[in-house]
């Protein structure tokens, strides 16, 4: 049986600046966006992207990450805490970003570049989704080095069960990890190879829609669930499982117009 370190959430500090492992985090996330950006634009110099258009999807898509998903964690998952405590809400660096309200932003944000910028919304969106996972992937370490999002109790006892210290003393799922590798390295590895080749128009983002549903809504049967809007368990699911479905229908959809030949509207 494992115990959490329980790492100082303080990396390091430069004077009265301190710099947090979950921020650097989100800078390595933004960084292997901007690495993977570029070479996935030479590999596929078809689609009409150079290091200038990554930038500025980069920039575009920090705005839509951090606004988005803080109203997502105040809208979807703790609404009545924020309520009660408004100041809270830019305290960002506690922790505390919805996967599906950053997703919603990001959506905006890219459509907002699209159109600034004579690109289609689904050109962008089959882009950046190769781009997105290894994102997921450090954020979810963040969540680990913090000390949040732990898992489900477990049943029996298994080599990789960890304690969490401030929570109880029962061997629970490392669900942090967990979904680090599944929506995070597995679906970076899925995406990235898929993308290698030529694809219709929109298939991409439907593959990422339907990878990241399904990993998700698998990993959650793992993870405490968090209360949300919909309750902590509703019929049996959480409220990040209800909000995968949306995602894998869509997906599923998009895949299912392209198969009948229907052109993308945008």
């Amino acid at each position: 049986m494992l115990i959490h370190p329980q790492f100082d959430p303080i990396a390091f500090s430069l004077g009265p600046l301190s710099v947090r492992w979950y921020g650097l985090m989100y800078l390595v996330s933004f960084v292997l966006f901007v690495a993977l950006g570029r070479i996935h634009a030479r590999r596929r110099p078809e689609l009409g992207w150079n290091a200038q258009a990554i930038d500025d999807l980069l920039f575009y898509g920090v705005l839509g990450v951090i606004i988005g998903g803080r109203l997502g964690e105040v809208v979807f998952f703790q609404p009545g805490y924020y309520l009660a405590n408004p100041a809270e809400i830019l305290a960002v660096w506690k922790g505390g970003m919805s996967f599906h309200g950053g997703f919603l932003g990001v959506l905006v944000a890219m459509l907002v570049y699209g159109r600034k910028h004579g690109k289609g919304f689904w050109q962008v969106t089959d882009f950046i989704a190769p781009l997105v996972p290894t994102g997921l992937a450090a954020g979810r370490i963040g969540n680990f080095i913090n000390g949040e999002l732990w898992g489900r109790p477990m049943d029996g006892e298994w080599a990789w069960g960890m304690v969490f210290p401030w929570v109880d003393a029962l061997p629970r799922h490392p669900s942090q990890l967990y979904q680090a590798a599944g929506e995070g390295l597995l679906l970076f590895v899925i995406l990235w190879l898929y993308a290698a080749k030529p694809r219709p128009m929109r298939a991409v983002s439907a593959v990422f829609l339907i990878g990241y549903g399904c990993l998700r809504f698998l990993a959650e049967f793992f993870r405490t669930p968090d209360p949300g809007i919909f309750g902590t368990l509703t019929l049996g699911i959480s409220t990040a499982q209800w909000l995968c479905l949306p995602m894998i229908a869509l997906g599923a959809g998009l895949l299912i117009h392209i198969r009948a030949g229907k052109p993308a509207q945008s």
